[in-house]
């Protein structure tokens, strides 16, 4: 897919959920430059080349500490260590902080679309430095918009994902931004548990609640919840406030 979006030479922009999804996005991405070195990334772009750029503070923290946590990192990980890899410190991979520096980036990639890779904050594109990004750069037909989390309704992020093929258009601080950027949606990475795996925790509780309630997720999702709650736990008082 990334091969794909850089035929066209451009910035590939991924909201960024910064516990998590930041860092799983680094180690695939560190796997994925270790084996195509010598590769085209796409054209007249060799992977050697590709710069991954992470911009956002909380997410840069939190790297430091998976990265302090080394000891309790798997056996795949730790054999990459072994073999003199940095999966989520390596040679290719930039941090910003300052935001000077970050203004600074968008200006840079916003004049000369050179093909990077940005993850930046927040997921759903609702706040934070990718918003600063994609005004910049979501009007550019060679920009590439990745999504690997939710986007809620109401949310920047779900109104790309749904009229960004359309040729749409988002707002950001009231104003109206025509999306000819290409938009994808990669699943796979949900750092939530599904109908199904909440039906069985709440189940294999000791003792029953008795009462639940469901605050969090779109109203459809929270109605369809309550009603498998209420058929695997009869006794058990399920609202949604």
């Amino acid at each position: 897919m990334v091969e794909r979006c850089f035929e066209n030479r451009g910035v590939i922009l991924f909201p960024a959920f910064s516990i998590g999804r930041t860092q799983e996005q680094l180690y695939e991405l560190e796997a994925i430059l270790h084996q195509c070195r010598g590769r085209k990334a796409g054209r007249n772009i060799d992977w050697d080349d590709v710069e991954v750029i992470v911009d956002s503070p909380l997410a840069s923290e939190f790297t430091k500490v998976y990265r302090r946590l080394q000891p309790f990192w798997d056996r795949e990980a730790k054999r990459r260590l072994m073999l003199g890899r940095h999966p989520l410190s390596f040679e290719q991979m930039t941090t910003i902080k300052e935001h000077q520096d970050h203004l600074a980036a968008v200006n840079y990639l916003q004049k000369t679309a050179r093909p990077t890779i940005v993850l930046a904050a927040s997921g759903m594109c609702s706040g934070g430095r990718i918003v600063n990004y994609l005004k910049a750069l979501i009007g550019d037909p060679r920009t590439d918009v990745v999504f690997v989390g939710y986007q809620a309704a109401g949310t920047p992020g779900r109104a790309i994902q749904r009229y960004g093929p359309e040729g749409g258009y988002v707002y950001f601080d009231e104003k109206r931004y025509t999306i000819r950027a290409g938009v994808y949606t990669l699943g796979g990475y949900s750092a939530h548990a599904d109908r199904d795996s909440l039906v069985r925790f709440v189940k294999g509780m000791r003792r029953p609640p008795a009462e639940v309630r469901l605050v969090h997720g779109d109203d459809e999702a929270k109605r369809a919840l309550k009603e498998a709650l209420q058929v695997a736990l009869p006794e058990t008082k399920v609202e949604i406030p």
